[in-house]
């Protein structure tokens, strides 16, 4: 989980066994250390594995930036307590598969030597003739958006706005309170039997929603609102962006980018996956749902158009594993979450389109709504009138200068500002020829479209310095300009840069070289010992002047601390 510390080897009762034990800290007092389900994280003695394991640089971290093991307990508001019995080691009994066989594997391959010659209905199957029902209960629902059929309009907003700011009520308090843990938190499994009497055969005792209540569809809560509506202006993007792409490039710039016609049927049928979650997501909120907008879009061709969209969908996705779970309503939560399974291949195959390694991580990770709004904001240009808003923070942007351009041979060579503009999440300009890895057919070195891809030079890395500038707070974002970032209620003066991937909040101290810029440098941990390194793919990064203990499922918390915010190209 997210966190900065060392802490006992349990800290929450009935975890332990979900990871390792902590190695000794070998006497440094701030090693990085991670936190999984409670349980304290060694580095490991791996430095930093490549975009995808390609190459690996460094050993152990020789440094890092949390706290002590007293301060992380303190600061969690937990006390840490004696572990229970942890589960075997589970690595395998022979190191490295050395006398590993597979007997049913003894095919050998025979030279090709003929290829089918002759398509089409060649062979007939029993089958009927079979009818969709069109009435009655098993009829399908009317689709809120079918496909396009008439003019869109795109491009940056010139009117002047006519309401401003997020929704809002009383603010109760500026902060929410650390607690300590829930006391109906106590269950742990010591002999890995039943411990209750099961409600029906072949069910055990436990789970909400099991009981036999008819499911109910419907946000049942402002939160449960706010999060549907937010997803909801999500969806709505990408059904236009995706087939924005597909009006707006012709077969010789898909072909350009390295994309098949095949390619592009498939970006064409995530559109119209879109129909289906706009208006699912609709259905939940009723009347008061949303329609689509109008958008703003950085890109000016192929190449660039799937960059972005690896990066919206990235936002996309963990803005929702962020909140899933906080959601009042089970049943909004499980059709959610079979809508957010479908975003998390889109985002997938657009990182393989890119020429990125698909799945470069372990976990994907999970950010809060207000993160999720302030990188969607930006790329909204006007809703209609009397659209629904949202009560959601916007955070004043966190730019990284040196940003690895994900188009070149070599990343190190990225200059200042290789984006198309300067909103956090546009996509990587497009450099010389002689320095573009698009149209490389070069092993470890091309990054056209592929299946998989490992470079040879990752583009980041441990150790790595990181420019930073951030915008100062008052800018107008948003729908018709009608939103405006601000810090955190109780930020100060930036003090850390937090590193969000994964199962991970890690901090390194942000060095101020003047106003509104500074660096750091990108830390070297992994999320178990010697395991993935925590810092990959398409992550998140945060200004903040605290490094409060946090975990995946507190990690809203932080919100009152951000002074910015901003997404990081890893890998």
């Amino acid at each position: 989980m997210y966190t900065k510390t060392v802490i006992s080897s349990a800290l929450l009762s009935g975890l332990a066994a979900a990871a390792p034990a902590a190695p000794s800290s070998g006497g440094l007092t701030h090693e990085i250390i991670q936190i999984l389900d409670g349980q304290a994280q060694g580095s490991g003695s791996a430095g930093y594995a490549s975009s995808h394991g390609a190459s690996s640089y460094g050993s152990h971290a020789p440094s890092s930036y949390g706290a002590s093991a007293t301060s992380a307990a303190s600061s969690a508001g937990t006390a840490a307590v004696s572990a229970p019995s942890v589960a075997a080691d589970q690595s395998g009994t022979v190191s490295g598969y050395n006398d590993a066989s597979a007997p049913f594997a003894s095919y050998t391959p025979t030279p090709l030597t003929v290829v089918p010659s002759s398509f089409g209905l060649d062979s007939a199957i029993p089958a009927i003739k079979t009818l969709a029902p069109t009435t009655g209960l098993y009829a399908p629902d009317t689709q809120r958006s079918s496909l396009p059929t008439g003019p869109t309009s795109h491009g940056p907003y010139g009117g002047v706005p006519t309401t401003t700011g997020a929704v809002s009520t009383v603010h109760l308090a500026a902060t929410v309170p650390t607690l300590p843990l829930a006391p109906a938190e106590t269950y742990y499994n010591t002999n890995g039997k039943l411990q209750h009497d099961q409600p029906i055969p072949y069910t055990p005792a436990g789970g909400l929603g099991t009981n036999g209540s008819l499911p109910r569809y419907m946000v049942e809560s402002d939160f449960d609102y706010e999060s549907i509506t937010l997803g909801l202006y999500q969806e709505w993007i990408e059904l236009d962006l995706f087939n924005n792409g597909i009006a707006t490039f012709s077969d010789e710039d898909w072909a350009a980018a390295g994309l098949t016609p095949q390619d592009v049927s498939l970006i064409s049928f995530m559109a119209q996956q879109e129909q289906g979650h706009a208006t699912l997501l609709s259905n939940m909120l009723g009347e008061t749902a949303p329609p689509q907008c109008t958008y703003d879009y950085p890109f000016t061709n192929a190449r660039e158009f799937v960059d972005f969209n690896q990066v919206l969908t990235r936002w996309g996705e963990s803005g929702v594993w962020g909140f899933i779970n906080h959601l009042d309503s089970r049943e909004v939560g499980q059709l959610l979450a079979q809508s957010i399974a479908t975003e998390g291949r889109q985002q997938m195959i657009f990182r393989q389109m890119a020429g990125l390694h698909p799945m470069p991580v372990w976990f994907e990770t999970g950010i809060p709504q207000s993160w999720a709004w302030t990188f969607l904001a930006p790329y909204i240009s006007s809703c209609p009138e009397n659209t629904t808003r949202l009560a959601w923070q916007n955070f004043p942007a966190l730019h990284v200068a040196n940003q690895a351009n994900i188009n070149r041979v070599s990343p190190n060579d990225t200059g200042l500002w290789e984006r198309t503009d300067n909103r956090t999440s546009s996509p990587a300009t497009i450099p010389a020829e002689d320095q573009s890895c698009i149209n490389l057919n070069k092993t470890g070195y091309g990054c056209g479209p592929a299946i998989g891809n490992n470079r040879s030079e990752p583009l980041s890395f441990a150790g790595k310095q990181v420019l930073l500038e951030w915008d100062t707070p008052g800018q107008a974002v948003g729908p018709n300009n009608s939103y405006v970032t601000a810090k955190g209620g109780v930020a100060g003066e930036p003090a850390f840069v937090a590193w969000v991937a994964q199962l991970n909040m890690t901090y390194t101290p942000l060095v101020i070289t003047g106003p509104n810029s500074g660096y750091t440098y990108q830390p070297n941990a992994t999320v178990y010992a010697d395991g993935a390194a925590i810092v990959n793919g398409t992550s998140f990064i945060a200004l903040t002047d605290t490094d409060m203990f946090l975990t995946p499922f507190n990690l809203s918390m932080i919100n009152p601390h951000i002074v910015a915010l901003g997404m990081y190209q890893a890998g």
